[in-house]
């Protein structure tokens, strides 16, 4: 006992010797001092002391909001470390308290300023942690200034910053290109990897920017650090792409080039490789994969690169290896296949598989070998790409077929994807080393792998006919050997491989049946000792489905037949149906000696069908009596004597078929780019885009090269303010996807009266009538509106405040000059629009089901949300309900109940008294519905979420019918009539935290056949569009349209500054909603959308948006 006593102490005190020194005692009580007390101290030790227990009362979950006061003011220290760890608190809490944060703003002024680059990195780094919108303007003028500054640790923070600015400020993407630009010629190479996150952040599609800074973003390559190597390695690749296109010598132009090589046979030799093999490489013709499915899966719109006949290229889309840029390239990735990082080496083998000849792409075999010697993790990736390798060019990876044998630690998913590469790069002279590896890994215990090797086993001997007896004999053998395993001993998984086996004999026999009909008939012969009903039905099917080829089985087919009828009372389901499957094949194929005997046996097995318990069996015999008449009462051979040759013709088309080839797998695998992590998870994950289309940038130059014509001729001022942002048209821009919602196309004849799909006519128009066609306004007073609304939300904060966010008091400290001229100029350019308000409005709600009528004995019950708003209550949403009888015969009794909320005579006492459950009010019950007629009710539903259903019970001729009604939140408002004026006033009292705003894509004025028209002029144009995105959102949404203008100096076609305003009112807490959308683009193309929607209900006006988003689109 004294022994332990010792070791135990002994371990306590290395435990108390190891926490020496640090910080951990912070942890075991952090509450043991008076943290205000330390944080008024007078010695900057017990300040770092006490925000240091601060810091690990935050890492434990302890609020500690309630000293932000307290910490706020020591944001002035001189220590270095107090003020990181200030920092560090500010950062966790600004968004908590919001107002003592933006106290802090003029610390941050100062310490920008400091001599010190660590303090300016700091003090940058918590300005742009702060997500608040109000302090956005200011950490936008501070990375400005930062990108600029000597040291390059602070440079490489306000790269940094810029990605966490976009999100609160899309709308200045012009001037955070800008900033992108200076720090991408950045000379050190810290510096130029933020860089290269930033441009992924800010401007992903903004490849113009890397035009200058190409050559040297590509000698910079190999000394940033690795995990920027590979963002900086995709962004030049998409550079090079879309600006001179891909090579025509590469691997994913191969099956084009395949003359320029023979032709070069002798000339251009391949090092390791002949000049067939590499001929077969670059053709692909082991491969699966085609250079036509990897263009599809990693070019965007690839359809354009190819001409409409034979899919030949076109030479625009492509250049050679000659290029300057593309070997430029080339050599500068070379390198860095042998990185010590794996992904680096998948990204530049992702270059060479795209960009370099097909003679050189070879190089990325070793490095890529090299990484599956690493973790699993980087294992498994890096197999998923060799597998999309070795489906296209077999060869490539054929002489290494051994580096993907499986190891004993292989978890099952890394295993299954070698056991694919090896099949796919087998060949003659390796499948007899890869056969015999497959018999030691079907020892394994693991039989989901062993089912694997044994699909792989068949997969070989179809690709390699020479091996195909050898698998045969070993597949049976494994046949008999699992089925005597299988009825001595049940094990897990043993019946997985039976089954496996008996499938890759049956994919084998496909191949050639005549010639392995011995085996065909040695697999029937273990019906006897097969038990498992899978395996049964399989080999049942292959006797059936080959019984009349040959010499040898249509002898032994009587006896088949006989023993399947035997047993064919104690068979499961799926045997049973075979069994009948193939009489039915027997029978057709039998020789006039047999015929008659297979009549009684077919006749004998259709009788014990007909009496099965099983449903299914019962059909499928009356199914084969009517389609073979031999099988039918000898009382109806009349009959039997019209229909014969018609059943005859019948069944052969049924049972007689060809036998169509499996559909190949790898036809439906989803291939992306090397090394992302779609290809991981094989679906398109958020953020992945494929690689731009070949060649996009000419047209980009052109159109730069005349817009740079033009303003060399104007003032240097204009050019300039032609660069800024308006500020009428400000919000946040979020890419995302969404639900595509229903398009409504607009009717030609202009009427009122409109009909959906199902044919039902709505009668709608919009009350405006009076209004002028085209109005003239001046857009400043929106402005002198915005510019009240801003003074008062100035008074209320304090004056030192008020000049600190003053941006000309901001670029004073920062040295800077302000912008103020230009920034007037683009106001002043866009103050006079021309406002837009159409006579009436196409209104086309859409109609839903909710009954159908096959589910309801001919009941049909459409609904619609309907504009109008309840006398009942302002919470209650109204539906039309168009309820139909689409039969002969008369219905009666129809009503509509909900199910989970108890009804009450008026309904409001219940949706009051209910939280979460859809609440309808009684509605008027339809006594009685004649044939084809139809009747219409007005349902009011008061709902409590936007995607919870309300359950309903609809009883017709007393019979109950259960539906679900779906609601949308677009019917959640109520229209709210407001002017302009007022809409701008509310609109800027509506911002920061409450405004929201996402980017779409509408297309809907494409489809108007008068928009096509030439004779219709530019301003006609823009008239259609506005009316048609009128139209859709005032069908699909219960809200009044404010405004709807443009500015007047727009081009011949041009739709963008196009602008829509409309008003609601929620109606559970009635808060004003408001939704403006602004258009970019042509009116004879798509437009890009800029939704923005300004509600107090955070989160009510979030799923609004969304839905408005999925109506537009």
């Amino acid at each position: 006992m004294g022994m332990f006593g010792l070791q135990a102490s002994g371990a306590a005190a290395s435990w108390m010797v190891g926490r020496m020194g640090t910080d951990a005692h912070l942890y075991d009580d952090p509450e043991d001092a008076a943290l205000p007390a330390l944080l008024d101290s007078r010695f900057d030790g017990d300040k770092v002391d006490a925000l240091k227990r601060l810091l690990a009362l935050i890492a434990q979950g302890v609020d500690v909001a309630h000293l932000f006061p307290q910490v706020v003011k020591n944001v002035a220290a001189q220590s270095l470390e107090v003020k990181k760890l200030v920092y560090l608190y500010l950062l966790h809490y600004a968004e908590k308290r919001q107002n003592e944060a933006l106290l802090s703003i003029n610390i941050f002024q100062k310490d920008l300023s400091d001599i010190n680059p660590l303090v300016r990195a700091w003090a940058l780094r918590t300005m742009a942690g702060i997500r608040l919108h109000v302090v956005a303007p200011l950490v936008l003028v501070a990375v400005k200034k930062c990108a600029r500054d000597p040291s390059p640790y602070v440079r490489k923070c306000a790269a940094y910053a810029l990605c966490k600015l976009y999100d609160l400020l899309p709308e200045e993407n012009t001037t955070l290109e800008e900033v992108v630009d200076v720090l991408l010629g950045d000379s050190s190479s810290g510096v130029v990897g933020a860089a290269a996150v930033a441009f992924n952040s800010v401007c992903p599609n903004g490849l113009t920017l890397i035009a200058k800074h190409f050559r040297k973003l590509c000698e910079t390559l190999p000394d940033i650090e690795e995990w920027y190597q590979i963002t900086l390695i995709e962004i030049l690749l998409r550079y090079v792409i879309a600006r001179h296109g891909l090579v025509k010598e590469s691997a994913i132009f191969a099956s084009n080039l395949s003359w320029e090589i023979q032709g070069a046979k002798d000339s251009v030799p391949v090092d390791n490789m002949s000049c067939i093999q590499a001929e077969t490489v670059v053709n692909g013709v082991c491969g699966t994969f085609s250079s036509m499915t990897l263009l599809r899966h990693y070019i965007d719109e690839y359809s354009e690169c190819f001409d409409g006949e034979g899919g030949k290229i076109r030479s625009p889309s492509v250049t050679t290896s000659t290029n300057e840029d593309v070997a430029i390239l080339l050599k500068c990735t070379s390198p860095l296949l042998w990185s010590q990082n794996s992904g680096v080496i998948l990204a530049a083998a992702s270059v060479h598989w795209i960009m370099a000849p097909v003679q050189e792409v070879k190089i990325i075999v070793g490095p890529i070998l090299f990484t599956l010697r690493s973790s699993p993790d980087a294992t498994y990736v890096m197999l998923g790409n060799i597998l999309v390798f070795a489906k296209t060019a077999p060869l490539l990876f054929a002489p290494y077929y051994e580096d993907f044998f499986i190891c004993a630690s292989d978890p099952y998913q890394t295993r299954a994807l070698k056991l694919a590469i090896i099949t796919t790069i087998a060949t003659e002279s390796s499948i007899l080393a890869i056969l015999e590896e497959f018999q030691d890994y079907i020892k394994d215990p693991n039989r989901r792998f062993v089912a694997d090797t044994v699909a792989a086993i068949a997969l070989c001997a179809e690709k390699l006919t020479s091996v195909t007896s050898t698998c045969l004999e070993g597949l049976l053998a494994l046949v008999f050997y699992e089925s005597s395993i299988a009825n001595s001993v049940h094990l897990d998984g043993e019946d997985v491989v039976l089954v496996q086996a008996i499938l890759s004999i049956k994919a084998i026999v496909k191949i050639d049946a005549a010639s392995h009909e011995k085996v065909i008939i040695r697999l029937v012969r273990t019906l006897d000792v097969i038990k498992e009903p899978a395996a049964r039905s399989l080999i049942i099917w292959i006797f059936g489905e080959y019984s009349s080829t040959g010499n040898l089985i249509p002898r032994i087919a009587p006896a088949v037949l006989k023993y399947l009828a035997w047993s064919f009372a104690a068979e499961v389901l799926e045997t049973k149906l075979q069994i009948l499957n193939t009489c039915a094949k027997v029978i057709i194929h039998a020789a006039e000696e047999h015929l008659q005997e297979f009549k009684r046996i077919v006749a004998y097995v259709i009788q014990l069908a007909a009496c099965d318990l099983n449903y299914d069996v019962r059909d499928r015999a009356r199914f084969l009596s009517g389609l073979l008449p031999f099988c039918a009462n000898e009382n109806d051979s009349s009959c039997r004597s019209q229909n014969a040759d018609v059943c005859k013709e019948l069944a052969d088309h049924i049972f007689d078929g060809k036998i169509h080839s499996a559909s190949n797998s790898d036809s439906n695998y989803r291939i992306y780019l090397p090394g992302s992590l779609s290809q991981v998870v094989l679906h398109a994950a958020p953020g992945y885009a494929p690689l731009p289309k070949p060649q996009s940038m000419v047209l980009i130059h052109k159109t730069m090269e005349s817009t740079r014509g033009v303003a060399n001729s104007s003032d240097s001022n204009n050019s300039d303010a032609e660069s800024g942002s308006s500020a009428n048209e400000s919000g946040s821009l979020y890419d995302s996807e969404s639900e595509s919602g229903d398009l409504s196309d607009r009717d030609g004849t202009g009427s009122k009266q409109y009909s959906n799909d199902d044919g039902h006519n709505l009668h709608l128009q919009d009350g405006n009538q009076e209004a002028p066609l085209v109005n003239m306004y001046d857009g400043s007073v929106g402005q002198a509106h915005a510019g009240q609304v801003d003074e008062n939300l100035a008074s209320l904060i304090s004056t030192d405040l008020t000049e600190l966010m003053s941006k000309s008091a901001l670029e004073s400290w920062l040295d800077e000059a302000p912008t103020t001229p230009l920034v007037q100029n683009s106001i002043q350019a866009s103050c006079a629009r021309v406002s837009f308000t159409t006579r009436s409005f196409e209104r086309k709600p859409k109609l839903h089901v909710l009954l159908d009528p096959s589910n309801s004995n001919g009941l049909s019950v459409l609904y619609a949300f309907s504009s109008e708003v309840s006398p009942n209550s302002r919470l209650l949403v109204c539906i039309d309900l168009f309820v139909e009888n689409v039969t002969p015969d008369q219905l009666a009794d129809i009503s509509i109940k909900s199910e989970e909320a108890s009804t009450s005579e008026h309904g409001m006492e219940t949706s009051e008294g209910s939280a979460s459950i859809p609440t309808p009010v009684q509605m008027e019950e339809i006594q009685s519905l004649a044939p084809q007629q139809t009747a219409k009710r007005v349902l009011q539903v008061h709902f409590h979420h936007h995607i919870l259903p309300m359950k309903l019970s609809i009883f017709c001729n007393g019979k109950r019918h259960p539906a679900k009604l779906h609601p949308d939140i677009a019917y959640f408002v109520r229209p709210l009539p407001m002017d302009l004026n007022a809409f701008l006033c509310k609109e800027n009292q509506l911002r920061g935290m409450f405004e929201y705003a996402r980017r779409c894509t509408f297309k809907d004025h494409l489809q108007n056949p008068e928009h096509t028209e030439e004779s219709v002029d530019n301003t006609d144009k823009n008239l259609l569009v506005a009316q048609s995105l009128a139209s859709k959102l005032l069908s699909n949404a219960n809200v009044h349209l404010v405004s709807m203008d443009m500015p007047v100096t727009f081009s011949i076609d041009d739709a963008s500054g196009l602008c829509w305003r409309f008003c609601s009112e929620v109606l559970s807490s009635s808060n004003p909603c408001l939704i403006t959308v602004v258009a970019e683009g042509h009116a004879s193309g798509p437009l890009d959308l800029t939704i923005k929607v300004n509600c107090e209900d955070t989160v009510f006006g979030l799923n609004l948006l969304n839905r408005v988003v999925a109506i537009i689109e």
